[in-house]
C-alpha cells in the first residue's frame, strides 16, 4: 500500500517526512497537483459499477487501490505549470484529481473539505471557545463605532489578520501590531477587521497535533514582542510538557474540526495561562523538531504508514 504526499516540489518538511517513509520502507508516491497536466497524469474510470483511477508522475503509476494515505501538505494549485493555465483549466484539473481522490478508501490528513474550514479563523475562534481555551477578547467588523468601543473597553490591543497573504498576491505576511483606544478607526469600513485584547506574554507556544500525540514547545518572547513571527530574540525553542487542561482542550478542538494534524499557537502570560491565538491545520514543524528533537516527522510518517 502507498503513501500519496501532495506538496510543492520544494518543501523541506515534506523531506523530512519521506526520508522517515523510505526508512520503514513504505512505498510512496510524492506529487505537485501543480504539475497536473504535465509533467503528471491521471486517468478514472466509472463503470458497470466499478471504479478504477491511476496518478503517474516521475515515470511512476499509482493505482487508487493500493492507496493507504494521502498527506496534504502544501499542494500547488492544480494546472499552475500548465504551458496555458487558466481558471477553467485549474477548476477542470481540481476535480479531476480531488474527485478521484475522495473516491477512495484512504485516511487524509487533513481531508481538504476539514482543512478549508479550519482556515477561517472566526469558525476556529468559536470551536476555541466551545474547546475550553483561553481565548482573547475579539471583534471582527466593519463598523468603525464597534472597532472604537472595542478599544475602549479594553484600551490595550492587537490588529491582526483573519487571513493569510492574499492568493496571488505579493509575498507578504501582515504582523500582528499592537494599538491603542485613540487609534483612528474610521479605515475599519473598508474592510472587516480583527481586533484583539493585547496578552503580555513571556513565552511563545507552539503545540503540534499528530493522529492523538501532542508535542508542545516554548520559546521565551523578546522585550516588547508582539508577533512571535518577528524580531530576533536570543532564546530558542525548548520541548515542555502539555498541561492536562490544554490537552483536553485540544482533544476537544480536533474532535470537533475533523483535524488529523494541527499546529496550535498560544501566548503564554505571566501567569502560565495558554492563551490560545490560532490553529494551523498545515503549519511546519520542521523548525521545531531541529530546535527541540522532538520526532514529529518521524510520528507524521507513523500515522501515514498506519
Amino acid at each position: 500500500m502507498t503513501v500519496l504526499i501532495l506538496t510543492c516540489r520544494q518543501d523541506v518538511t515534506a523531506d523530512m517526512v519521506v526520508a522517515r517513509l523510505h526508512d520503514h520502507g513504505v512505498p510512496l508516491m510524492r506529487l505537485d497537483p501543480a504539475d497536473l497536466p504535465g509533467a503528471a497524469a491521471l486517468s478514472t474510470e466509472y463503470v458497470s459499477g466499478d471504479f478504477q483511477g491511476y496518478l503517474s508522475t516521475g515515470g511512476r503509476l499509482l493505482s487508487m487501490s493500493s492507496l493507504r494515505s494521502i498527506w496534504v501538505r502544501r499542494p500547488g494549485a492544480p494546472a499552475a505549470h500548465a504551458p496555458e493555465p487558466s481558471p477553467w483549466l485549474t477548476a477542470e484539473t481540481e476535480q479531476a484529481l480531488y474527485g478521484m481522490l475522495y473516491a477512495t478508501q484512504a485516511r487524509w490528513m487533513n481531508h481538504p473539505s476539514a482543512s478549508a474550514q479550519a482556515r477561517c479563523k472566526p469558525w476556529q475562534l468559536r470551536i476555541a471557545q466551545r474547546s475550553n481555551f483561553a481565548v482573547p477578547p475579539t471583534v471582527i467588523t466593519t463598523f468603525p463605532y464597534a472597532a472604537r468601543q472595542f478599544a475602549e473597553q479594553y484600551g490595550d490591543i492587537v490588529v491582526k489578520a483573519a487571513s493569510g497573504p492574499p492568493s496571488g498576491g505579493p509575498p507578504v505576511a501582515l504582523p500582528t501590531t499592537r494599538i491603542g483606544p485613540d487609534a483612528d478607526f474610521a479605515a475599519v469600513s473598508a474592510g472587516p477587521t480583527l481586533l484583539q485584547r493585547y496578552i503580555p506574554k513571556q513565552a511563545d507556544v507552539r503545540l503540534t497535533y499528530v493522529g492523538g500525540r501532542m508535542y508542545a514547545a516554548r520559546k521565551p518572547a523578546a522585550e516588547g514582542q508582539v508577533d512571535g513571527r518577528y524580531g530576533t530574540s536570543e532564546h530558542t525553542w525548548t520541548a515542555v510538557d502539555t498541561p492536562d487542561r490544554i490537552a483536553r482542550a485540544v482533544h476537544d478542538f480536533i474532535d470537533l474540526a475533523g483535524l488529523a494534524y494541527a499546529a496550535f499557537d498560544f501566548a503564554e502570560d505571566e501567569e502560565g495561562v495558554w492563551w490560545f491565538l490560532e490553529c494551523n491545520q498545515g503549519g511546519q514543524f520542521g523548525f521545531i523538531e531541529l530546535e527541540t528533537g522532538q520526532p514529529i516527522a518521524e510520528e507524521v510518517a507513523r500515522w501515514l504508514r498506519a
